[in-house]
């Protein structure tokens, strides 16, 4: 069974920092791209960030329009984790935040795990 538990959420002030990460198992991960999501109250969910399988000695990462250079996503294949370091966070990060792989696959959304940026 696909499991994907997303930790490290959390209350924060804007500009602050926030570290997500997510353990993934039941999944040969390295074959996989993975991807961190949101959806914000009354609204879609949305791709924050992507990083593709390891391919010509490399990841392909890609990040949502709104991220403008404050996130960075990255893998272990070894730990099984993918993990998303945010800096500059403001009000608009507001959201609960999952991952999942990369094209998302309905039956792997998990509980999330809830960001809230405020002062």
């Amino acid at each position: 069974q696909v499991q994907l538990v997303e930790s490290g959420g959390g209350l924060v002030q804007p500009g602050g920092s926030l570290r997500l990460s997510c353990t993934v198992s039941g999944l040969t991960i390295w074959l996989h791209g993975l991807g961190w999501y949101r959806q914000a109250p009354g609204k879609e969910r949305e791709l924050v960030a992507s990083i593709s399988e390891y391919m010509d000695d490399s990841y392909r990462t890609t990040y949502g329009d709104f991220v403008k250079g404050r996130f960075t996503i990255s893998r272990d294949n070894i730990k099984k984790t993918v993990t998303l370091q945010m800096n500059s966070l403001n009000s608009e990060d507001t959201a609960v935040y999952y991952c999942n792989k990369h094209p998302p696959y309905n039956t792997f959304w998990g509980q999330g795990t809830q960001v809230t940026v405020s002062s």
